[in-house]
């Protein structure tokens, strides 16, 4: 197996102390492989769910030519240059059932929306155009009004009988529920959910519901790692915190890796921590430990944890025992090591560790579209790195995007990025920020 340390000199030929945040991304391409497990599910479980097979449409949408208004449906042939064109209602077709019988010419049939269109009859004029003189059995339609085949929806319009609906990769959402469901389809195949353990380091940290006691902090990180892993769909295994002890590390890292197809862990990976995280990650598995050009979050490892190197090492500690659990098809686990601060944590993940996954996942497509904003104000930049502002972005009265930073961009600051709604990008090579320069912006809607 390749060593990570070559890979990220490959890759950019930059010191790992002072790797640019493109090339992280990049080296992580080339890291992870998706999951090659697949299993069909229920419409209703399929919210968020990776496409394993491309969807082939079984029928054709619409089935038939229907109407896409209520109004009077007629031979659109009928209808001249600068002359009104009168005609004689003769029936009435109703949604869902097919209506039978004759239309001839000079003749037309009022037509709810979503009705057959009978043969013959190819155009549809809206009701609240025409004229129709004291319930008479005639209506009149405007002159210019229409021309022939006007509001109709032809067969196979949206989708044809044996065409892909849906592709492989793609990730199910909403509309793409209510696609499959007009298809018929009850069940659709899908990777399986991606196992992700997760766990906080130091003794510092307390959990909810310890004492208070001085020089510790609440543990925020779990919190917030649950959420964006539970928002990407990714299945959960909460590890809790782990003491600065190595064998109480050593377990959690095997058990993580046994469990797990991704390990995410926050602190212990600055320099001069004084702990143990770095030194078992190291002798656990493949990991490079790296210092990006990025403001925050700068401290960052990644890595593979070999399953048959750490069963090798397994001894016996004062967490739970290793029974029950469930090898995962991979030879390794992938790590990532996040910074402590809780700020650093929301923006590497966004940043690195939430692509990594979703192509982890399955997902062909991803890295999100970054927005364009204009800046309301002066924004300070150091080329040279790539910084990750907390930004509120709002609607200009002439309808383009603005953004503003959220005050303090400390990386301990939580409550500034409650109060934004998107990450403004300052990319590597980028400097000062003028107000009313244009901005990259990432969005945090349907993420954290």
């Amino acid at each position: 197996m390749k060593n990570l340390d070559l890979i990220a000199q490959e890759l950019a030929g930059y010191d790992p102390q002072s790797l640019p945040a493109a090339s992280v991304n990049e080296f992580l391409s080339r890291l992870v492989d998706p999951v090659t497990e697949f299993e069909a599910v229920g419409i209703f479980q399929a919210l968020g769910r990776v496409l394993a097979r491309d969807v082939i449409s079984p029928i054709s949408v619409p089935a038939h030519d229907n109407s896409a208004m209520d109004g009077f449906a007629f031979d659109g042939t009928q209808l001249k240059a600068n002359l009104p064109l009168t005609l004689k209602v003769v029936g009435t077709a109703l949604a869902g059932k097919a209506w039978q019988g004759q239309v001839r010419p000079g003749e037309c049939l009022k037509i709810m929306t979503g009705a057959v269109m009978p043969a013959g009859l190819d155009t549809v004029v809206p009701q609240e155009f025409v004229t129709r003189a004291n319930e008479s059995d005639t209506i009149t339609v405007p002159a210019g009004l229409l021309k022939a085949g006007d509001n109709r929806r032809l067969l196979g319009e949206d989708l044809k009988q044996g065409q892909p609906a849906l592709v492989q990769g793609a990730r199910l959402t909403p509309a793409a529920l209510g696609l499959l469901a007009s298809l018929g389809l009850e069940q659709v195949t899908v990777w399986r959910r991606l196992r992700v353990a997760y766990f906080s380091t130091g003794d510092e940290i307390l959990s909810l519901g310890e004492a208070p006691r001085e020089g510790a902090v609440f543990d925020s990180n779990r919190y917030t790692v649950f959420g964006l892993l539970t928002r990407l769909g990714c299945e959960v295994i909460d590890m809790g915190v782990v003491r600065d002890e190595p064998a109480l590390l050593e377990a959690a890292f095997t058990q993580a890796a046994q469990q797990a197809d991704a390990i995410i862990t926050s602190g212990g990976v600055s320099v001069g921590e004084a702990d143990y995280t770095k030194a078992m990650m190291k002798k656990l598995g493949d990991v490079v430990f790296w210092r990006i050009a990025m403001r925050p979050g700068r401290p960052m490892a990644v890595g593979r944890l070999l399953r048959a190197k750490l069963v090798s090492s397994r001894r016996d500690t004062s967490l739970e025992s290793y029974q029950n659990i469930s090898e995962s098809s991979s030879e390794a686990a992938i790590l990532f090591g996040l910074p402590g601060n809780p700020v650093a944590v929301m923006v590497t993940f966004l940043a690195f560790v939430r692509p990594a996954l979703l192509q982890m996942m399955g997902c062909t497509d991803p890295t999100p579209p970054l927005l364009r904003a204009r800046s309301l104000e002066p924004l300070r930049k150091k080329p040279g790195r790539t910084e990750y502002q907390r930004g509120a972005v709002t609607r200009a009265p002439d309808g383009n995007l603005c953004v503003k930073a959220t005050g303090n961009q400390g990386s301990g600051v939580l409550s500034s990025m409650v109060q934004a709604n998107g990450l403004i990008v300052l990319h590597h090579h980028q400097g000062d920020v003028a107000p009313g320069d244009e901005v990259d912006v990432m969005m945090f809607d349907g993420v954290i």
